[in-house]
């Protein structure tokens, strides 16, 4: 059919018919991934999600700080199910650095929300220096700064649900350990073994020669081989 165009053209776009997509045509690879959910920033928050708490004592406050990160599960029940960051959220009795945490949380919500890769954002935190100086976390672990020690919890978080693995040493790497296991082994089996029978069966390690002669001699521990003695 043809149609006569009798004023100017000021615009145009192409009609695509979707037809044969609603009727489930195409290439069943293509219906499997439409049919699969992703993380964007459109996604509707659940009434319901699955959180973590985290409990933050730092030497720069007395009181703690409780971080919660909130996860959705996508594709729930199916083998593209996949637990992801949606929210973050972290409160304490603490008013002194109430502006910039709330700032955080809605900043790194926002990037959770967005999509995409987030486990940058943990290498960013870590970062983040403090001019006052860092202190040692319980378990010895050095934290340059409160927001770095936030970013140790969102690592931990993530390795938690699966998004952050350790790869492990590679494969140049294990053989290396391998060697260096197998060569103290036996440098520990001739050293057991370079003095077998002159000291004592049950004969303890000497810790001044490295020798195994210490016994129990009138009620204290004495070397047989260099003389140490608890006694002096």
């Amino acid at each position: 059919m043809t149609i006569k165009i009798d004023k100017q053209i000021v615009d145009y776009s192409v009609s695509k018919n979707d037809e044969a997509a609603r009727n489930g045509a195409g290439k069943p690879e293509e219906r499997i991934a439409n049919n699969v959910v992703q993380m964007h920033e459109r996604l509707e928050r659940p009434d319901m999600l699955v959180g973590s708490t985290y409990k933050l004592k730092t030497p720069f406050s007395d009181h703690s700080l409780y971080v919660t990160v909130n996860d959705i599960i996508l594709n729930a029940g199916t083998e593209h199910e996949l637990r992801r960051p949606f929210e973050i959220f972290i409160n304490s009795k603490n008013m002194d650095h109430f502006q910039w945490i709330v700032a955080l949380t809605r900043i790194m919500s926002a990037v959770f929300r967005k999509g995409g890769d987030v486990t940058f954002l943990v290498e960013e935190l870590h970062s983040v220096f403090d001019p006052r100086g860092g202190y040692f976390k319980k378990g010895g672990k050095f934290m340059p700064s409160l927001v770095a020690e936030i970013g140790d919890v969102l690592e931990n978080h993530l390795r938690m649900i699966g998004l952050l693995k350790d790869d492990g040493p590679d494969q140049h790497q294990r053989k290396l350990i391998a060697e260096k296991r197998a060569e103290y082994e036996s440098s520990l089996r001739n050293f057991e073994k370079a003095a077998p029978n002159e000291f004592p069966d049950g004969a303890m390690l000497c810790k001044k020669c490295l020798t195994k002669a210490v016994v129990q001699m009138d009620n204290c521990l004495t070397c047989l081989s260099c003389g140490e003695s608890k006694c002096g």
